[in-house]
């Protein structure tokens, strides 16, 4: 080789090694649409919720042009459940990952080893300790949806009695910041109004309906329970059920199931929380497919905070349309 062919050649080589760390910086942008693979891992597959988040993930999807990997446990809504899910996307190396941790801490590592292979990561529903290297975390209002649920069961007892809690987590931050709400609302406005107890399921409603006949024996006075999430509410609903105390205790519930808002209709639930999972699902993939290709990456808002709405017997003429998407 030449002198001059020498520095050439080298000047190619170093070009040549800038174009693959750009390809493979996860969010460098340039990718074309028909490339790019979205890996979505919710916090179960089973879930209402979750289903209703995959339609908007799918439109999106199918409008953007790009491939949705969408993989989770039908089983449990825990880390043990969801993690071998998570590992099982991030080795088919996708474009970018969008997770629903179920639980911050245990969720944590997955998100360190999309960035160690350079994968944009957005949260969805829930959310990490750590969130910096999160492209976007879009969520419910949840403290304010809390704030609602505490409103709304306390105006329904008359502002005094006994409320029992039904989570499905004790750390995922969605339960965490329903809780707080609600029992900050609580605390705020309604001295009389005391919590006498909590428990958790893991999303799974024969958990919720046991621990609710336990609160209720515990608790023969009990005036009302604070389902915090769908799958807690369905659990609750077949306790009242099973005891003929459906209208006596009142229930309020988060999520918009269409088997929910029948039970409304019917008087089991007094009151839903909805939210927007089509929309959360939808936002994500378009956020994600942004970030890969560069393509509106302007617009991608780092926090998404989406308004929870008040659904009731009486209101449904006007909040019916936020019934989950099947």
């Amino acid at each position: 080789m030449t002198r001059l062919g020498r520095p050439l050649a080298a000047l190619a080589v170093a070009s040549l090694a800038m174009v693959l760390a750009a390809c493979g910086s996860g969010g460098g942008g340039g990718a074309q649409a028909s490339d790019v693979v979205i890996g979505f891992v919710p916090g179960t597959t089973s879930d209402p919720f979750f289903k209703a988040m995959q339609i908007g993930a799918e439109q999106e999807a199918k409008k953007e042009g790009v491939k949705l990997l969408w993989q989770g446990s039908g089983a449990e809504y825990s880390p043990q459940a969801q993690l071998p899910f998570v590992d099982g996307v991030l080795a088919q190396s996708p474009s970018a990952l969008v997770l629903v941790p179920t639980d911050p801490d245990s969720l944590q590592a997955s998100v360190t080893k999309a960035q160690a292979k350079q994968i944009p990561v957005l949260c969805v529903d829930t959310t990490v300790t750590d969130q910096g290297y999160l492209s976007s975390f879009i969520t419910g209002d949840n403290v304010a949806g809390g704030k609602q649920a505490a409103d709304t069961l306390a105006g329904q007892i008359g502002g005094k009695g006994k409320v029992f809690v039904m989570l499905s987590s004790p750390t995922t931050t969605t339960n965490v910041q329903r809780l707080q709400g609600f029992s900050d609302e609580l605390k705020a406005k309604y001295p009389d109004v005391q919590i006498v107890g909590q428990a958790y399921s893991k999303s799974q409603p024969a958990t919720a309906t046991s621990a609710i006949n336990t609160a209720l024996l515990s608790n023969p006075d009990l005036a009302g329970i604070f389902a915090i999430d769908g799958t807690s509410g369905t659990g609750a609903v077949a306790a009242l059920q099973n005891r003929n105390l459906v209208g006596k205790v009142k229930l309020v519930g988060y999520d918009a199931y269409k088997t929910q808002v029948n039970d409304l209709k019917s008087g089991v639930y007094t009151a839903l929380i909805a939210q927007q999972p089509v929309e959360e699902g939808r936002l994500a993939v378009q956020y994600a497919v942004a970030k890969v290709t560069g393509k509106g990456a302007d617009q991608i808002k780092k926090d998404v905070v989406i308004p929870t709405v008040v659904m009731t017997k009486d209101n449904l003429a006007e909040t019916e349309k936020n019934t989950y998407a099947e």
